[in-house]
C-alpha cells in the first residue's frame, strides 16, 4: 500500500516513501518455512486410519493459528509503516488498528545524522536520527534503507524549501516607488534653505507619501 498523495496538500511533492528494510521480514520468513516444515512433517507421521482426516485438520488450525500469533502482525506492520519525505516535510506512519504518526516541518529540523554496523552497511540499512525544535526535539527512525542517501535527499529538500520560503517573503514584501525618499529629503532640503515654505512642504510631502 503506497502513502496516500491525498493527504499531501497541493502544492506538496513526494520524494520518498519508505517502508522498512527488506531484513525486518527476514524472521518472519524464517518461521513461515519452520512452521510449514512441521506441519508438513506432522501431516507425513500421521498414521493411516479413520483418525488420519481429523488429525491432519487439527495440525494444520494449529499450523494456521501460530502463522497468526508470529507472522501476520509482522507483515501487517511492514505493509503499512511509511517513511515519506515530501518537498515540505518529514512523515512517519505505521499501524493499522493503533496507529502512530508523526510530522517534522523541514523548516524546523536541525540536524540529520545516521548510524549504521558493519553488517547494516553491507545490507543497506540503518538508522536516522532527526534533531528538530519542538516538544520532542529528537526522532529515531530504525530500519531505513540506504540511510545516507536519505539524509542527503532531507538536506536537498530543506535547502530547496529554504530557497522558496525567501522567494515567498521577497514576493511579498511591498516594493516602495523609486525616488519617493529621495524626492522627501530634496524637498525638506528646500524647506531648509527656504525656498518653500512649511505649508508648501507639509503638502507635497503628503502627497509624496500617498504613493508609497
Amino acid at each position: 500500500m503506497a502513502f496516500p498523495e491525498r493527504l499531501l496538500s497541493e502544492d506538496e511533492e513526494l520524494i520518498y516513501d519508505l517502508r522498512p528494510h527488506w531484513w525486518t521480514l527476514v524472521v518472519p520468513v524464517l518461521i513461515t518455512v519452520v512452521v510449514t516444515v512441521a506441519v508438513g512433517v506432522a501431516w507425513a507421521l500421521t498414521p493411516a486410519g479413520s483418525l488420519q482426516a481429523p488429525a491432519r485438520l487439527v495440525v494444520g488450525m494449529a499450523g494456521l493459528l501460530l502463522l497468526a500469533l508470529l507472522v501476520a502482525g509482522r507483515v501487517l506492520r511492514w505493509l503499512t509503516t511509511h517513511f515519506v519525505l515530501t518537498t515540505e516535510r518529514l512523515i512517519f506512519r505505521s499501524g493499522v488498528v493503533a496507529k502512530f504518526g508523526r510530522e517534522i516541518p523541514l523548516e524546523r529540523i536541525n540536524d540529520v545524522t545516521f548510524s549504521q554496523s558493519v553488517f547494516e552497511r553491507l545490507i543497506g540499512i540503518g538508522d536516522l536520527v532527526i534533531e528538530s525544535a519542538g516538544e520532542h526535539g529528537q526522532s529515531t527512525f530504525s530500519d531505513i534503507r540506504d540511510p545516507e542517501a536519505v539524509q542527503l535527499q532531507i538536506y536537498r529538500q530543506m535547502e530547496a524549501s529554504g530557497r522558496r520560503r525567501s522567494g515567498y517573503a521577497a514576493a511579498a514584501a511591498p516594493e516602495r516607488p523609486p525616488g519617493v525618499l529621495s524626492d522627501l529629503e530634496r524637498l525638506a532640503d528646500l524647506r531648509d534653505r527656504g525656498a518653500v515654505t512649511e505649508e508648501e512642504f507639509q503638502a507635497k510631502k503628503r502627497d509624496l507619501l500617498d504613493r508609497l
